[in-house]
């Protein structure tokens, strides 16, 4: 793990996606964070240590799912499936399908598995199975501002966590998507899905991977925009921890109240043209019954030696 110093510093952004701003201080505590996300090696021994079973290997409860299709209340995960012509990228059923038997083990389904794929992130992740194995660690899922802090890698007002230019000297610095989103992948930075976690430069702090690669779970509910500044500079919160889950809840499905929770670092499918969010202050909403082939997790633990 790394030690994050903690401090004051601001938190989100005013130039990107609204759900981002206003940006505005926050402090926070020094903590240690996972020098990595946890790695398929990793999740394989927690799970043979514990025999833990995670979401995406359990039928859905159709309570959980009024109108839900009975032959769609399968155990599965949500699969990026590239399309073979150009889409209406509002919609983003386009490319993903909700498949069968994707697991932490087979993160694309049938005939997919995680053989020689040990230091890649583990995916098909949903929040809970991350909260399971922090406690098994000994350890806790970041919030949204602990997070954050540790991706800028002391760069507080810059863009991106190694400073402002995206490709500085051409040199790829994460994992993210290169070519027309979702129909061309260049793979100029190698990689066509996840990498191994220690590919790409650590930022400024020693943490690897923090954007790109992988979405990573945190602790906070997910709200539409952050507070404001505090009146006062004595006022400015103190290791916040977001949102109730009440207002968590997507407004474009209300007859479904599954509460969201916050990810952070965009993922390997963050292109130009079309999501942006492979920056520190980027944010994005994911239920929490969810698993996916492009979501993952890191854990912290807070005042006191790892």
């Amino acid at each position: 793990m790394i030690r994050i110093p903690g401090g004051t510093f601001r938190m989100g952004s005013d130039r990107h996606y609204p759900e981002e701003a206003p940006a505005h201080l926050v402090t926070v505590d020094p903590f240690w964070i996972d020098a990595t996300p946890v790695t398929n090696a990793q999740f394989r021994a927690f799970v043979a240590a514990t025999g833990y079973i995670t979401w995406a290997e359990i039928d859905p409860d159709p309570k959980d799912y009024p109108g839900a299709k009975p032959n769609m209340l399968k155990a599965g995960g949500l699969v990026f499936t590239p399309p073979k012509r150009e889409v209406d990228l509002r919609d983003w059923s386009q490319w993903w399908r909700f498949t069968f038997g994707a697991t932490w083990k087979r993160p694309y389904g049938k005939g997919s598995h995680i053989g020689g794929l040990d230091d890649h992130p583990a995916v098909q992740i949903a929040y809970k199975d991350a909260e399971a194995y922090a406690q098994w660690a000994g350890k806790e899922l970041p919030t949204e501002a602990e997070w954050e802090l540790a991706a800028r890698g002391g760069f507080e007002d810059a863009e991106f966590a190694w400073g402002d230019e995206f490709t500085p000297n051409g040199k790829h610095m994460a994992n993210t998507w290169q070519g027309n989103f979702p129909i061309e992948n260049l793979q100029a930075d190698g990689w066509s899905r996840t990498s191994p976690v220690q590919t790409f430069p650590a930022n400024g702090y020693g943490v690897f991977d923090m954007i790109g690669n992988v979405w990573e779970w945190t602790a906070d509910w997910y709200s539409p925009r952050h507070a404001a500044d505090a009146a006062k500079a004595c006022c400015i919160p103190e290791n916040p921890r977001g949102a109730p889950m009440e207002g968590s809840y997507d407004p474009r499905q209300p007859t479904i109240k599954i509460p969201r929770r916050v990810l952070k670092g965009g993922s390997h499918l963050c292109a130009p043209n079309y999501c942006r969010r492979y920056r520190p202050a980027a944010r994005h909403a994911e239920p929490v019954d969810t698993s996916t082939s492009h979501v993952g997790f890191r854990c912290v633990v807070r005042r006191r030696e790892p």
